[in-house]
């Protein structure tokens, strides 16, 4: 017989918020929106008590102030939420024998087996105590037997609350809540079940399979398994690869700083398209450069989460002046992008406009589309083919 799991989902509330009212206590109580400018601006994140009033993230910042003009605008500082993240990871890390990050500020843990020498959900008690006193911020968590119930149970819990879930009550928790509160349930499919008069999971419940996957295909059985609480996907203590990296070994070594410059333009905006596609984001750039006679070097920064260019550009510049002996010649060049964590490009957006979060969007579904380096910067389109190869290895 298998072991009873015991799931927990942790996730920091309002982070971005929780993280400057540690600096500015005055903001405790106040609504608060983290974002770019009142004109251009894109809420990044926002305190309950602006969300009262209908504000919700990567909703421009003008709209959220006419749904709550008390609101207090921060225009935020990302390298405190890196930093915060790292805190908080490193302490479930020490705490806990199997966890996975999903986001900056979401993590699932795994304590099955536990129960044979401790009580899981007074272990999970004790490690949100601990961030709580270590780093000052609040956190709640859920726990269940499955990943999915254990996220509802999280949004239930909060603001900073914890729930548990116990085996064999997932449907009768589920049932009262709306279908909205289903994770990756879209607002066309709610749409759509509302239409036959679905509102509630218990309503969902109650539907025969055979119909649901009448309606929406293989997606029928997705939401029959979630409504009914069925879930059996594993925790894995890492998801996917560490770094990401290009490098291009040119035919005449080149002591140009314009192409190479134009070079790492065009790397930098490739890999951060990857890393947008597979919604990661990175905290450390390093540049490699190799002379003429196979000499390598390497100089890399630890960097705020992002995956935005217009980030990393200058970074990778500033980084290849410090690397670099201008009076010799460059035979390969390389970028690399590492430290990534699985994270929403939204840990961004407080230091974006709409036009340049649009003008990414665009990018990446053109570059999707039709292949990458379809639509790139101007500097990047210089470099032309024959320099730049990013399967090529030195």
């Amino acid at each position: 017989m298998d072991a009873q799991r015991h799931i927990v989902h942790i996730d920091l509330d309002s982070f971005f918020v929780s993280v400057e009212r540690k600096f500015d206590p005055s903001l405790i109580g106040k609504a608060v929106i983290i974002g770019g400018s009142a004109e251009r601006g894109v809420v990044a994140s926002c305190s309950y008590e602006a969300r009262a009033f209908g504000v919700h993230s990567a909703m421009p910042t003008r709209q959220a102030l006419k749904l709550c003009p008390h609101a207090i605008v921060i225009h935020g500082t990302h390298g405190r939420y890196s930093e915060a993240s790292r805190q908080v990871t490193e302490i479930i890390q020490r705490s806990v024998p199997l966890y996975q990050k999903t986001s900056v500020d979401e993590f699932y843990i795994d304590l099955t087996g536990m129960d044979r020498f401790h009580n899981p959900y007074q272990l999970a008690t004790e490690l949100r105590q601990r961030v709580i006193s270590e780093t000052g911020l609040p956190i709640s968590f859920g726990m269940a037997a499955s990943k999915t119930v254990a996220k509802m149970a999280t949004n239930q819990a909060k603001p900073n609350g914890q729930l548990w879930v116990k085996a064999g009550e997932e449907k009768a928790f589920l049932a009262p809540l709306n279908i909205r509160k289903i994770p990756g349930l879209g607002e066309h499919t709610c749409q759509k079940l509302y239409q036959y008069g679905i509102e509630k999971i218990g309503d969902l419940q109650k539907v025969n399979i055979k119909f649901l996957e009448a309606v929406f295909g293989k997606a029928g059985t997705y939401i029959y398994n979630k409504a009914n609480g069925i879930d059996d996907t594993e925790i894995v203590s890492h998801t996917g690869r560490k770094s990401i990296s290009t490098e291009t070994t040119y035919h005449n070594d080149v002591k140009d700083i314009r192409t190479l410059e134009n070079t790492l333009v065009s790397m930098t905006e490739e890999l951060a398209g990857k890393l947008r596609r597979e919604n990661k984001v990175s905290s450390c750039l390093a540049i490699k450069i190799r002379y003429a006679n196979f000499e390598t070097h390497t100089q890399q920064q630890k960097i705020p989460l992002t995956a935005a260019e217009h980030i990393l550009i200058p970074g990778i510049k500033n980084l290849l002046k410090k690397a670099w002996n201008q009076h010799r010649p460059i035979r390969l060049i390389g970028v690399r992008l590492s430290d990534l964590c699985t994270g929403s490009y939204q840990i961004n957006l407080f230091e974006d406009n709409e036009e340049r979060i649009k003008l990414y969007q665009a990018m990446d579904n053109i570059n999707f589309r039709y292949g990458e380096k379809t639509v790139c910067r101007a500097a990047g389109m210089e470099i032309g083919a024959r320099t730049f190869n990013p399967f090529m290895r030195g």
